[in-house]
């Protein structure tokens, strides 16, 4: 089932961020995901509204959207990759916004056929200004 994030899910959606965001940028060090941990955590899982997939084995992923139409988060447990729990968390949100872009970097092959996948499209690359890699703005609107 997906719902929306609880105070008590925050520790758990963490661990699935920081462990799938190592496993898909794993052309970025770790140290850079591992330096920005808080700031996920303090700055951008507050300001977004975040819903979880959860099943009786407990969370399994997460998607977080910016200001009613930014994909700031898409992660799914890594042993649960692959399993359709991605799908299901993106159709959720597009059933409720009118429109959703993100940023996916464009060495991210695995994300990027994800979100062609799902009818978003490229509109602008560009440098992602905290890394230094270069990434893809996408769209969809309904």
């Amino acid at each position: 089932m997906i719902r929306n994030l609880e105070n008590k899910d925050i520790d758990k959606i963490m661990d699935i961020w920081l462990e799938s965001t190592i496993k898909a940028h794993n052309f970025i060090p770790k140290e850079y995901w591992e330096s920005n941990y808080n700031t996920v955590k303090y700055v951008y899982i507050p300001i977004a509204e975040t819903f979880v997939y959860e099943d009786k084995e407990g969370i399994k992923g997460f998607i977080s959207i910016i200001n009613n139409e930014f994909i700031g988060a898409l992660f799914v447990a890594t042993k649960y990759q692959g399993s359709g729990i991605g799908k299901e968390l993106i159709n959720y949100t597009i059933d409720r916004y009118k429109k959703l872009n993100l940023a996916v970097y464009k060495d991210n092959k695995k994300s990027l056929e994800f979100y062609i996948n799902r009818g978003f499209e490229k509109v602008k690359e560009q440098v992602n200004e905290d890394s230094g890699y270069n990434e893809y703005i996408m769209e969809k609107t309904f």
